[in-house]
């Protein structure tokens, strides 16, 4: 059984548990104006928000512990931005009363600090565009020590028992700890918790598919090709975000990837949009690793520059995607 009293596995909780709360209610009052970063994905009010409230809740928590995210405040810090600041301000007071402009600004730029080997890593909200659609999308914290992942934890508002999609429902929170599992509740309520177990299919004909609706760091040609070498008769699941390794971990599908777009061949993943998500699925018996079958390493800063795109799977089924990975020239 999981120690969810232990002090840090109970601040990620009530912190990831705290910040869906906030995301989920500024998405249902359709708060959504955005941003456009450098590199063109739409930032939301929630994104800032969510990151402020996780930083702050990190340094009350624990003062020394650093935070590595994905948001900073260069662009809320502008004169244009100064109503979209303001909004992001109005609702952080709700949980940080004394919250103001310059504060928030300073909390969510605490995600910017240089790290060492002990760090939390945050993505405020992991399916920005699923979220903005009215959605999947995640909030994903995790702890990591020497490389590796020690806690992880997803707050999917619109995911109900782990892995059924329910845009009105309460939500799931789902969690794992290094050697003690991996497990889920309602987002409201710290009952019941319940273990979650991958799937045991071991062929990949029957092999459901994880894909996300958005194609951008992704080759969904090669994918299709997986797709048909594999001779999947099932399906491929549609979803956003981190959601994916919930169902997966909660035995609701068996196969993930993350091949490389042929726009970005040099693309690595950041550390924020994996984290969480590969302990979840690991600690429910399922295995994730790079396309060449190496382990992911969180050891070298802000991305995986070690590796090479993702496969995840339940773990019965990995070396033979791996095996169809490499026939069709990945």
């Amino acid at each position: 059984m999981i120690d969810i009293t232990h002090p840090e596995i109970d601040f990620a909780i009530q912190t990831v548990r705290k910040a869906s709360i906030l995301v989920r209610r500024i998405q249902r009052e359709l708060v959504i104006p955005s941003l456009t970063k450098i590199d063109k994905s739409p930032v939301t009010v929630a994104d800032f928000a969510s990151q402020a409230l996780v930083a702050y809740t990190l340094q009350q928590s624990f003062p020394t512990e650093v935070l590595v995210a994905e948001e900073d405040a260069s662009e809320l810090r502008l004169k244009d931005s100064s109503q979209l600041l303001g909004q992001i301000t109005g609702f952080i007071r709700e949980f940080i009363p004394n919250a103001t402009p310059e504060t928030v600004c300073e909390w969510i730029d605490r995600g910017a600090r240089p790290h060492g080997h002990r760090f939390w890593t945050l993505d405020p909200i992991d399916g920005t565009k699923g979220y903005l659609r009215g959605d999947q999308y995640a909030v994903a914290l995790a702890l990591v020590v020497n490389g590796k992942i020690q806690i992880g934890v997803l707050g999917c508002p619109n995911l109900v028992e782990a892995h059924r999609p329910d845009l009105d429902g309460q939500g799931s929170l789902i969690f794992a700890v290094r050697g003690q599992g991996t497990w889920t509740c309602p987002i409201d309520h710290a009952i019941p918790l319940v273990r979650l177990q991958v799937s045991d299919q071991s062929k990949l004909i029957n092999a459901r598919l994880l894909r996300s609706f958005e194609s951008g760091h992704t080759n969904t040609d090669k994918t299709e090709q997986f797709h048909q070498i594999i001779h999947s008769q099932v399906e491929p699941v549609l979803m956003d975000s981190q959601a994916k390794y919930s169902v997966l971990a909660a035995g609701e599908g068996e196969i993930l990837l993350r091949l490389l777009s042929k726009d970005q061949p040099d693309y690595r993943e950041k550390i924020w949009d994996q984290a969480a998500g590969s302990i979840i699925l690991e600690e429910a018996g399922g295995k994730i690793t790079d396309l060449e079958g190496q382990a992911l390493d969180f050891s070298c800063g802000r991305t995986l520059i070690k590796n090479r795109g993702i496969l995840a799977s339940n773990g019965k089924l990995h070396s033979a995607a791996l095996e169809a990975l490499r026939s069709i020239g990945i």
